[in-house]
Formats: structure tokens, C-alpha cells, sequence
């Protein structure tokens, strides 16, 4: 993969001026973008970067993290709050995803749009109120583990650490989530399965895989 140097404001309006010339797969009026990667790689920055990109052209942007969909923390610590494997498979609340973002926006669909869910730190539900996004908007969507589900983001971007960087960048009490980032690399590949493949071992000198159109 040939990744070329590039500045994250020059990322996002590249990603923007892609997006906005792309047609939603299934034919409906929304268009889904998915920013994958470890809470190291600080996707919802460029997620919010590019937030600000569409809106500039035009375009009403909803963005989501799946922060806001995590579990009830007595499912997310049935084995401890340091397992891996729980992490990677039952920490966050996919099911939901699909109900609350996923589906409204399918062709002929809702358009109404749960922004988040469970709050961790109160652990209890958000009651957060729907929002109505408009034909033409665009839910930006980011958090780890994204691609291993089969989302149906119109565009996909993989932010990519190398695994020594993703161990000096990931704060000391994350150090655990370590096996699971490395269990998602073995088992979904996420760089194949990308649209675009972002690398941000520098956090200040990312690299991409530019894509055909860019």
C-alpha cells in the first residue's frame, strides 16, 4: 500500500470533496461515513474535521461516537473490566447502532436519528432526544472496531498505528485493550476492508492511501 504524506486539515477537505461527490449506495438521501480506529488515533478529531468540511458545503452533519453506545456496565464487566476479549466482542452495543443510526437512514427510512444511547460514567440511558437529519445530511460515525461489523458506511476510513505507536500513544489504563486491537488486525484486516487508510503513528505528520478521484 503507498501511503503519501499529508496534512489533516488537506485530509479532511480530501475526504470532503470525496464524500460530497459520492451517491449512497443503497439509493437513499443519506450519506454514511465510518472513521475506524483505536481511541489512540483520535478519530473523532478527524471525524469533527470533517464535520466542519461538509457543512461548509452545505451539508447538515450529524456526528456519532460510539462512545455513546457502549453496554450496561454489568454487561461489559461480566469477566472484569479488563478482558480483552470482552472488549473486542460484547463492550459495545452494535445491535443498537444498527436500530438507532443505521436503519433510519436506509433507504426509506426515518431519517431520525438517536445521537447516543448509554452514558458509562452514570451508567444509565442518555435520554437523549432524536434528531431528524435532512435528505443530503451525513452521519459521520467513529470508534474502534468499526469494520468488523459490515456497516453500511458509504465511505470508510481506517486510521492506522503501527503497533508500537498504538502502545505509546494508548494511555497506561488502556494498556489492556492492547490484544483486542491486535485481535481486530488478525481477524478483520481492517486496511483491506477501508476505503481509505489513514496512517497516524506521527500524530502531527499523517500519511494516506489516496484513493482513485482524489
Amino acid at each position: 500500500m503507498r501511503l503519501e504524506p499529508i496534512t489533516w486539515d488537506r485530509l479532511a477537505e480530501a475526504l470532503t470533496v470525496r464524500a460530497d461527490a459520492l451517491k449512497p449506495a443503497d439509493g437513499g438521501p443519506w450519506l454514511r461515513i465510518g472513521v475506524d480506529g483505536a481511541p489512540a488515533a483520535r478519530t473523532g478529531e478527524l471525524a469533527e474535521r470533517l464535520a466542519v468540511a461538509l457543512r461548509g458545503r452545505g451539508r447538515s452533519v450529524l456526528t456519532i461516537s460510539t462512545s455513546g453506545f457502549l453496554r450496561p456496565a454489568s454487561l461489559r464487566y461480566e469477566y472484569g473490566k479488563e478482558d480483552p476479549d470482552s472488549y473486542f466482542d460484547g463492550w459495545f452495543d452494535t445491535g443498537a447502532l444498527w436500530r438507532e443510526v443505521f436503519t433510519p437512514l436506509e433507504a426509506g427510512g426515518s431519517g431520525r436519528v438517536l445521537p447516543d444511547l448509554w452514558d458509562p460514567v452514570r451508567d444509565r440511558a442518555t435520554r437523549s432526544p432524536y434528531h431528524l437529519l435532512p435528505e443530503g445530511g451525513v452521519v459521520v460515525v467513529d470508534g474502534p472496531f468499526l469494520l468488523g461489523h459490515w456497516f453500511p458506511f458509504d465511505l470508510s476510513v481506517h486510521v492506522r498505528l503501527s503497533p508500537g505507536a498504538l502502545r505509546r500513544r494508548t494511555e497506561e489504563s488502556g494498556l489492556w485493550t492492547l490484544p483486542a486491537f491486535a485481535r481486530y488486525e488478525e481477524e478483520v484486516t481492517p486496511a483491506d476492508r477501508a476505503d481509505v487508510v489513514v496512517r497516524a503513528d506521527d500524530p502531527l505528520h499523517p500519511a494516506w492511501s489516496r484513493p482513485e478521484g482524489c
